[in-house]
């Protein structure tokens, strides 16, 4: 009996820990919300002050405060931390607000981030400038690019596609009125392709017109056949669809010319520069040109096939100078893109603004995406692990950059939502020569109308 109640004392306590090891592991969300947050919070609240005094983010009290304490408690004066704000809990980690004391700077914390997020016990700290002397900790408890999540509440606007996950459970939005351009590299089974289909399938459902080159004989665009407007499947006709792009460009552009030759006397807000400024009536709906395996357009066997290439390249450049105005945006994706390719690559690459690199075979590839922008990313891209598709590094011009992952979604569910928003396509006249041909969905037999009967004499 002894024996029994002691197993029961001890069995206790190790099937809960085994549960919450468990739990940790197979649904870190759970385990976040049951033990992990009140876990750092109590850690946080208690360590506190002499977290901050480690780190360096201390200063000297004022002479006032000083006197004051000295006055009233006759204590030993310590350094004084930046105030918090309010803990504010999250489904992934934890929200604070810290008022910057004098002389610190955002640099500060981000440069302590290691250090609290060890001292805190979460799995990472990343720190966000909101105001002057105001910055907030994203506190992360557990690694939410192992089992993507998206975020339940995404705000939707026209051209912008919520298509990533960020590393601090934010959502990565493709904003292409903010970054007009972009460039996607990835090696073979990197993700490359999962994150063109949810940015397909997001903007499928807007009123915007669809294009994609796909020089592997259509085999990665082709299931998005019927809300594609237009479709090129080899070097020939892509040849033949950058003319067309290229004239339609030139239309919207003789169209703001007609709005900014008004009379005088028009009010100042309908005087525009670009597409987006034209009454909605007036306005032509926005193009986004996807681009699979862009080298494809570059290689060339034959003098014939360098004098295509060079039009198609010239082409491409123009559309990105000018395309953003026309209302015309690029989505370049490859697994190489860089000056061997060709004349004029480097040049199309410098008006590409958003740079996307999934895992690669070489540090070359990564620093074509990130190292003319954001050096210090290319380690970081370098360091993706084959077990982990999806992952990338997105950068920008700005100078940062953040891991993504895209979450997974199946070819069926993408080609299914383009055939379900095929009719949101808008009419392009310009593009009808080049639609795809979709196949007549083939309708299930329920069985013979009528019921056979014999002929009998």
């Amino acid at each position: 009996m002894t024996d029994l109640v002691t197993l029961a004392e001890l069995g206790g306590p190790l099937a809960a820990i085994g549960g919450a090891a468990y739990a940790r592991h197979a649904y870190p969300a759970a385990y976040w919300s049951t033990v992990g947050l009140p876990l750092s919070v109590t850690r946080l609240l208690a360590l506190y002050s002499s977290t901050m005094d480690a780190c360096g983010l201390t200063v000297e009290p004022s002479r006032w405060r000083a006197l004051a304490v000295r006055a009233t408690t006759r204590r030993e004066v310590r350094p004084v931390p930046p105030r918090r704000g309010i803990i504010r809990p999250t489904a992934t980690g934890l929200r604070m607000r810290l008022r910057l004391a004098p002389g610190q700077e955002p640099a500060d914390v981000t440069a302590s981030a290691e250090r609290l997020r060890h001292a805190w016990g979460v799995h990472a700290v990343h720190v966000r400038d909101i105001r002057p002397g105001v910055v907030e900790l994203r506190l992360v408890g557990f690694d939410v690019l192992r089992k993507v999540r998206m975020p339940r509440r995404l705000n939707g606007s026209p051209l912008q596609v919520p298509v990533a996950l960020r590393e601090d459970a934010t959502a990565f939005v493709r904003d292409y009125r903010t970054v007009p351009h972009e460039l996607v590299l990835g090696a073979t089974l990197s993700g490359k392709s999962m994150y063109l289909r949810n940015l397909l399938t997001g903007l499928a459902a807007q009123p915007v017109v669809l294009v994609g080159i796909d020089c592997k004989r259509g085999v990665e665009l082709a299931p998005f056949a019927p809300r594609l407007s237009a479709l090129a499947t080899d070097p020939e006709q892509a040849a033949e669809l950058l003319p067309a792009l290229v004239k339609e460009m030139e239309d919207r552009y003789d169209l703001i010319k007609a709005r900014q030759g008004i009379a005088p006397g028009t009010l100042e807000e309908l005087i525009t520069s670009d597409v987006w400024g034209l009454p909605q009536d007036e306005r032509p709906a926005p193009i986004v040109l996807f681009i699979d395996e862009v080298a494809e357009l570059f290689l060339v066997a034959t003098r014939k096939e360098e004098e295509r290439r060079d039009e198609m390249v010239t082409r491409l450049i123009r559309l990105a100078q000018l395309g953003r105005a026309a209302g015309i945006y690029l989505e370049v994706c490859g697994q190489r893109f860089g000056a061997e390719l060709g004349k004029g690559a480097t040049m199309l690459r410098a008006q590409l603004t958003g740079r996307v690199c999934h895992r690669v075979n070489d540090e070359a590839s990564a620093k074509m995406a990130l190292g003319d922008i954001a050096p210090e990313a290319v380690l970081a891209a370098c360091a993706i692990a084959p077990e982990l598709p999806g992952l990338a590094v997105v950068g920008d011009t700005s100078g940062g950059w953040s891991r993504i992952r895209t979450p997974h979604l199946s070819l069926a569910d993408a080609a299914a939502v383009c055939r379900a928003t095929a009719d949101l396509a808008p009419d392009v006249p310009a593009l009808d020569p080049f639609r795809p041909y979709v196949p007549p969905m083939p309708v299930e037999a329920s069985g013979p109308v009528a019921t056979a009967r014999p002929v009998t004499e």
